[in-house]
Order: structure tokens, then sequence, then C-alpha cells
């Protein structure tokens, strides 16, 4: 069979008929109108002059033309290259000038940044009245392409340096969507609330694994993830499922919080989520259940999954099939069970590699032999499931002791004043680095600095704790919504 996303994005318009398919903005649409408009920007992408392979950077806030564009896409044999939008004009022209792309789709109010970073490059830029001139074009379907060609050019990795294009196949989408949809898939359960980018690997997995569905499923969008709004439309439109980043719970947590009956559970990926967290919202929102998983860009953004009825909380999951776990020690050497090291991930579905001469990541993450080795800290238990323990490169080294960021974040985000923190190391001649914590407090919180330095010390020891803890407004969070340690680190010298 064609594992291809054009000819799946085919098969799943004509599994179900015509139906309300994707609510956003007050209004449903329907799936065969939509079908229908992909087919029709497809055609328009011949006209434009794409050609199957050529990288075609999405740069727009979520909205049902983002999907519509992929599919199209797709279905001309070109490579999506998503990009989120609130990136700036030096960040964009770096990726239009690594990419080689040939054309950029936009929207009105990100025109402006558009131009900026296009100036003197050959691409061609698809604003709001050029998108509606494509969509005049003759319908036009999936031309045949090979399963292991390029499907999507995503870059990742801007925290740490210049953005690195990842280069995932038509093969390895297919298949991670189609068992990560199955392992989370419940009987009755079909409408999601979808607050994540989809210029994100997570959305984009997400968008792709809809199209595997075995029931119609209907996609309540959000333009950009705010807590009230989440609330009010989960409860208006009655969603069942959808899926989140630990940010999004901590934010959901400082709001009052009703009960939804309708939702039944959440899957959590993207970030490390602390166990209390979860807790905190199954709590206050009873029938809900958090199902964390774990994944990468490179490994097509899913790698495992705690499956519905056998979730281990404080667990990622099992690996999804086809991908296979290894942890190893400093030298390469694989480890025992429970022992802590680097999560090394091997299958048939990871990157094709690195696009252009990127092949070096700054974050530690590569191919080494076939395997990717994450620069994730873990463990695996006897049945399988990972725990993630922190990413290697956020390390703390404090007096020959290794001190782990988000051990000590959990401890603070226990502490009931407290809606988020941040820790990272400051350099100190003396013992190497210091570890320093940066807290957002609750409306109305009144914990001290050396009341949380103790309540830090009293749940992760003498070694670990913070010495010093500085309050923010807020915690800086990536365009995705992950925790900006370089943010923190600047700061440190503020």
């Amino acid at each position: 069979m064609e594992h291809t996303l054009g000819l799946l994005a085919e098969e799943s318009w004509e599994r179900f008929g015509d139906y309300d398919s994707v609510f956003y903005d007050g209004t449903w649409y329907r799936s065969h109108a939509l079908a229908e408009r992909a087919r029709r920007v497809c055609g328009g992408f011949g006209e434009l002059g794409i050609e199957p392979g050529d990288r075609v950077v999405v740069m727009m806030a979520t909205c049902p033309e983002v999907p519509i564009i992929y599919q199209a896409l797709w279905a001309a044999g070109a490579v999506v290259t998503p990009v989120v939008f609130l990136v700036g004009a030096d960040e964009l022209r770096h990726i239009l000038t690594d990419s080689g792309a040939k054309a950029i789709v936009t929207s009105p109010e990100l025109l402006p940044t558009v131009t900026a970073a296009a100036v003197d490059l050959t691409v061609v830029v698809v604003g709001e009245e050029s998108f509606d001139h494509l969509e005049t074009a003759a319908e036009k379907g999936p031309i045949t392409r090979d399963p292991g060609d390029l499907a999507a050019l995503m870059y990742t990795g801007g925290t740490t340096g210049r953005a690195k294009g990842v280069m995932l196949s038509h093969q390895g989408l297919w298949q991670v969507a189609k068992d990560g949809y199955e392992l989370s898939a419940q009987p009755g359960l079909t409408r999601a609330i979808v607050p994540v980018p989809l210029s994100h690997a997570y959305g984009l997995i997400i968008t792709i694994g809809g199209m595997h569905a075995t029931e119609p499923q209907q996609a309540v969008l959000m333009r950009w993830f705010e807590p009230k709004a989440f609330l009010k439309l989960a409860a208006e439109q009655e969603v069942q499922f959808g899926s989140v980043v630990p940010a999004m719970l901590q934010m959901l947590l400082a709001e009052k919080l009703e009960p939804l009956p309708h939702l039944k559970y959440l899957t959590c990926g993207a970030a490390p989520l602390g166990r209390d967290v979860l807790e905190e919202f199954e709590r206050r929102v009873p029938g809900v259940q958090i199902l964390e998983g774990y994944g990468m860009t490179e490994t097509s953004a899913v790698t495992t999954f705690n499956p519905p009825g056998r979730r281990r909380v404080g667990s990622v999951g099992l690996p999804l099939p086809g991908y296979t776990i290894t942890v190893r020690d400093a030298s390469g050497e694989a480890m025992e069970v429970g022992d802590v090291g680097e999560i090394c991930i091997s299958g048939e579905s990871l990157m094709l590699g690195y696009w252009g001469d990127a092949g070096h990541d700054p974050e530690g993450t590569a191919l080494v032999d076939g395997e990717l080795r994450s620069g994730d800290i873990g463990c695996v238990d006897d049945d399988g499931y990972l725990y993630i323990v922190d990413r290697k490169k956020d390390l703390i080294i404090r007096g020959g002791f290794n001190v782990f960021p988000r051990d000590v974040e959990d401890a603070l985000n226990e502490h009931p004043d407290v809606v988020m923190s941040g820790v990272v190391g400051r350099p100190e001649p003396r013992i190497g680095e210091e570890v320093v914590a940066f807290v957002q407090l609750r409306p109305g919180g009144t914990a001290t600095a050396d009341e949380l330095i103790t309540w830090t010390r009293d749940r992760v020891g003498r070694v670990k704790y913070p010495r010093e803890v500085r309050f923010v407004d807020s915690i800086p969070v990536t365009s995705v919504l992950k925790l900006d340690r370089k943010a923190l680190r600047e700061r440190l010298t503020e």
C-alpha cells in the first residue's frame, strides 16, 4: 500500500461522507467543502509552479486553512515546512534561506514580518488575495509519491542556536499517526479540542492522526491557547478529548475550574509534566484523565504513550509499535532496567536526517548508526514504561552532584502559592554552578523567597534545593509553550 499523506487525506474524506468536521471562530465547516477546497488549492499550487519536492513554508496561526494547505501540498508532492507564526523576521529569513523554499503561505497580519524576511529572496509570497486565487483553480487529486519521500521539513532547536530542519518522510508520519491514533482512540469519543499550534510537530501529528480515524472526527480549533477561552469552548462544544502541553494545564489550574462532564481525557506531551499538576487537575475536573506521552520532532512527534486503561502515572508510557528504546551511559553502553541514562531510540519512523549541513545539533540530539541519541535522561521499568528525568543539557552540576531542574521545579510547583517555576544553573567558581529558581506566584500569593527555599529543601534535600529565588510576573515559554530556559539564563545576567 502506498503510505503517502496526500492519498491518506483523500481516503479519509471518502470514508464517512459529508459531516460537520471543523469548528473555528463560531462556525462549523463541512468535510466535503474542506476536501474540495484542498483539491482546488492543490491545483492552484501546480499553476503557481510548485513541483514535487519543493519546500513551501506555511506560517499561519491555527485556522481551517492550515490543514487545507498541508493536504494540498502533500497531494501536489511538495514538502510542508511549518513555521510558528510568532517567529521574528530574522529567524524566518534563516528558515527560508536554509530550506530553499519556493513559496511561503501566510495571513494578512503576518505579511509585514514575511515581507521583511523575504527581502532579496526568490520566494513567492502567498497572502490572502493570492491564496484566494489558488482556490479558483481546477481540482486536482494526489500525485504518486514514494512513502520514503520527504513530506515535512520541520525546523527545531531555535532556543539554543539557529533552527535546523528535521526531515520527516510520508511513511514515518503516516505510521506514527496511525499508531498514536490506535493507542489513544476510545469508541464513541469523536469531538476533540485542539489548542496546540498546527505548525508544531505535536499539532501536525494530531492532524494526520485524525485521517486514520475509524469514526467521523470533529476538531474544535483554537487560534491560540488562552485558558478562559479553552474552558468556554470545551463546555459549549461538549468536547470529549483533546491535546495539551504541561504549561497549558498549569495555566488552567490558575483559573476557576468547573466540571466538564463530556471531557474524558487529555493527551499531554512536548515537555515533562509534574505529577502534582496531573493529580491537581484530575481532582478539580473529575472524570478527566491525563494521558502522558513523549516524543521529539526527530521521532515524527511521538515515541511513547500511556494507553487508556494502562496508564502509569509518572511515566510517559510505552513505546509505539516499531520503536525500541535503549538507555545508554556516557560511553554508549546499554544500561540495565531502572538505571538512569540517555534515552536512545531506534525505529523506521525516525527522521531521515537533518537538512543540508545541519548534522550537528547544539542540544546534543543526533543520529548515530541509525539510532537517535535524544539528549534526554531517563529510565525504563520492568514492563517497558519510560520515565523522563530531564534534558541532558539542562543538568546542573553543583559541587560535583547532579541536580536535575525538573526535580526542583516539581517541588516548587507543589506549593499552593506557585503557578509555575523554572530552574537554571548560575556559574559559581567555588562549586561549579548554583541552583537558581524563577517563580511565578498565583494572584494573592504571599510566599517569600526564604519560605520557598525551605519548602524545596525539605522535599529535594540539601544538595538540590535553590539558594536563590527570583520572583517574576510570568515564566517565559517558547512559541510552543515549553519552558524557555535560554530566556531564564539571560535573566541571570540582568
